[in-house]
C-alpha cells in the first residue's frame, strides 16, 4: 500500500550568473577574444567601448525597476534559466567540437589527401584503385594500418561489391607502402622500421646490419639486450653494432606524424605579466583579459519607451520581454568578465607571495611545496576555483613563461626536518640520470639511495613515480653501447 508523506531536503543550485562566471574563469586568454566576439554577435544589447557614466548606468537600472510587473503580465523568471543565454563555452564539456577548437588554425592537406594523390600516379584500373582507396582509408593518424586485411576484404565485398583475396590486397598494400612518407601503411612498428631501412639508397654494411637487427632480433632490440644481438648476428665489432642502432633510432616510428590531420597551431599568450622593478615584483593582468564592454544605450532607451507606452499591447510586451532578456544577459556577461579579472589577480597575487623567492631569482630550488588548498585558504576561495585558474593560465616572467600548474607541488621531508618541493627532487633526479654512465644506468633502488644520501627522505616507489612523470624510461631501456 502506497503512503504519502512530506520530506524536507536542503539542496544548493548554482545561479545562471555563477555558471556564467565559472565558464568564463576557465577560458584561457588566447580563447577569450573569440568568446567575447561570440557574445557580441549573439547579444545586440552588448557593445564594445568604455562603460557609460555612473548616472547613465543608474538610469538604466531605474528603467528596469519601473517595468517590473506582476508575474501574470510579464514573467521574467523564465529568462533567467541557464539555457536561455546560450553560453556555450570551450571547456565546459557541453560541446566536444568546440572544446577541441584551437586558434589559429593553419590550412594544410591531410595525409589521406597526399596518399590518394600518389595513388593516382600508379595507373591502376578502377577496381584496383577502389581497393587502394579502401586501404588508405584504413590508415590511422600515426600512419599505421591496424585493421586486419581479412576485415578490409569483407568491407570491400559488402560496401562496394568488390571481390578480392589476400594476395591481391597485399600486392596493392606493398605499392602504397612505397609512398611518402617512408614507413607509411605499416601494420606494426617492426614493419614500419623495415620499410624505412629498405628505402635507403645505399645498402651499406651499416644498413644491412640494421635490417638484420629488426628482422631477426627485434625483441632483443626493444629490450636493449645488446649482448644477445652481438651473439646472434656474430658481430665482433661493438662500434659497428652501435652505428647500426644509431641508424635505427633516427627512423620515424610514427610516419603519419602531424600530417594525419590539419596542422593546428596555438600561440601561448600569458594571462599575467610579472616584472621585477629594482627588486620589487609588479603583477599586471594581460590587457586582453580586460576588454572594454558596455550596455547598449539604445536598448536602455527602448525600455524607457515601453515604460511610457500602453503596457497592455501584446506586441509591445513581447518586445519588452526580449529587450529585458538581452539587457540582463549583457549585464551578467560584463559582471562575469569583471569578476574573472578580480579572481585571476587575487589568485595570482597569492601565488606570487607564496613563491616570492623563486620569482625574484628563477632558481627552482627556491620553490616551496604548495598545493591548491594553500592558495584557496589564503584567498578564502574554493579549491575548485583555484584549480580552474591554475589549469589553463600562465604567467610571463623575466625567466620565461610558466603555466601556473608549474608552481604547485607536494612537499618532501628532509633530514633537517624541512619540507622541499617535489619539483626540486625531480630536478635533482633528472640531473643524476643525465650524468649517469649509460653503459650501466642507475636503477630505481640506486637512485633512492643516492637521494637519501642527499637528505631527501624518499621511497623507491616515489622515485619510480617521479621518473615516469619526467618521461624517463627504466634503467634497462636507458642502456647504451
Amino acid at each position: 500500500m502506497q503512503k504519502l508523506g512530506l520530506i524536507q531536503t536542503l539542496s544548493q543550485k548554482l545561479s545562471p550568473q555563477q555558471i556564467q562566471f565559472i565558464k568564463l574563469l576557465q577560458v584561457p586568454t588566447v580563447e577569450l577574444d573569440a568568446r567575447i566576439e561570440e557574445e557580441l554577435e549573439s547579444n545586440p544589447a552588448l557593445e564594445e567601448g568604455r562603460e557609460e557614466p555612473e548616472d547613465q548606468i543608474d538610469q538604466t537600472d531605474e528603467y528596469e525597476e519601473k517595468i517590473e510587473t506582476p508575474e501574470e503580465e510579464i514573467n521574467f523568471e523564465d529568462y533567467l534559466q541557464d539555457d536561455y543565454t546560450g553560453y556555450k563555452m570551450q571547456g565546459d564539456g557541453s560541446n566536444p567540437d568546440e572544446e577541441d577548437r584551437e586558434i589559429p588554425i593553419a590550412t594544410a592537406s591531410t595525409l589521406n589527401d597526399q596518399l590518394i594523390t600518389q595513388l593516382g600516379f600508379l595507373g591502376l584500373d578502377e577496381r584496383q584503385e577502389k581497393i587502394g582507396e579502401q586501404l588508405i582509408g584504413s590508415i590511422e593518424n600515426d600512419g599505421y594500418i591496424r585493421r586486419e586485411l581479412e576485415a578490409i576484404i569483407n568491407d570491400l565485398a559488402f560496401s562496394m561489391n568488390i571481390e578480392t583475396d589476400i594476395d591481391e590486397i597485399e600486392e596493392i598494400l606493398r605499392k602504397i607502402q612505397s609512398f611518402d612518407p617512408p614507413g607509411i601503411a605499416a601494420r606494426n612498428l617492426q614493419e614500419c622500421l623495415l620499410l624505412q631501412l629498405e628505402r635507403k639508397m645505399d645498402h651499406t654494411s651499416e644498413v644491412n646490419l640494421a635490417i638484420a637487427i629488426i628482422e631477426d632480433c627485434f625483441a632483443d632490440f626493444t629490450k636493449k639486450h645488446y649482448d644477445k644481438i652481438l651473439k646472434k648476428l656474430n658481430v665482433e665489432d661493438e662500434e659497428e653494432l652501435k652505428a647500426a642502432i644509431n641508424l635505427i633510432t633516427k627512423l620515424n616510428p610514427k610516419p603519419g606524424g602531424s600530417s594525419g590531420e590539419l596542422v593546428k597551431t596555438q600561440y601561448l599568450i600569458p594571462d599575467f605579466l610579472l616584472t621585477n622593478n629594482n627588486g620589487k615584483l609588479e603583477l599586471t593582468l594581460n590587457s586582453r583579459n580586460a576588454p572594454e564592454l558596455k550596455i547598449s544605450r539604445s536598448y536602455s532607451e527602448m525600455m524607457e519607451t515601453y515604460d511610457k507606452s500602453n503596457k497592455k499591447d501584446k506586441k509591445l510586451r513581447e518586445t519588452a520581454t526580449f529587450v529585458k532578456q538581452k539587457l540582463d544577459a549583457a549585464k551578467w556577461f560584463i559582471d562575469a568578465i569583471k569578476q574573472r579579472q578580480h579572481t585571476l589577480l587575487h589568485t595570482m597575487r597569492s601565488i606570487v607571495n607564496f613563491q616570492y623567492d623563486f620569482f625574484l631569482t628563477g632558481d627552482e630550488s627556491k620553490l616551496k611545496p604548495m598545493i591548491l588548498k594553500d592558495i584557496a585558504n589564503e584567498i578564502n576561495m574554493d579549491i575548485s576555483t583555484v584549480s580552474r585558474v591554475a589549469n589553463s593560465k600562465s604567467v610571463q616572467t623575466e625567466f620565461g613563461i610558466y603555466p601556473l600548474k608549474y608552481f604547485f607541488s607536494e612537499g618532501i621531508a628532509t633530514d633537517s626536518g624541512d619540507d622541499v618541493s617535489s619539483r626540486e627532487v625531480k630536478s635533482y633526479l633528472k640531473e643524476m640520470i643525465d650524468q649517469e654512465d649509460k653503459k650501466k644506468p642507475l636503477s630505481d633502488d640506486k637512485l633512492e639511495k643516492l637521494l637519501n644520501q642527499k637528505g631527501y627522505n624518499i621511497a623507491r616507489r616515489t622515485v619510480a613515480k617521479y621518473r615516469e612523470q619526467l618521461n624517463i624510461p627504466v634503467a634497462r631501456l636507458r642502456k647504451e653501447l
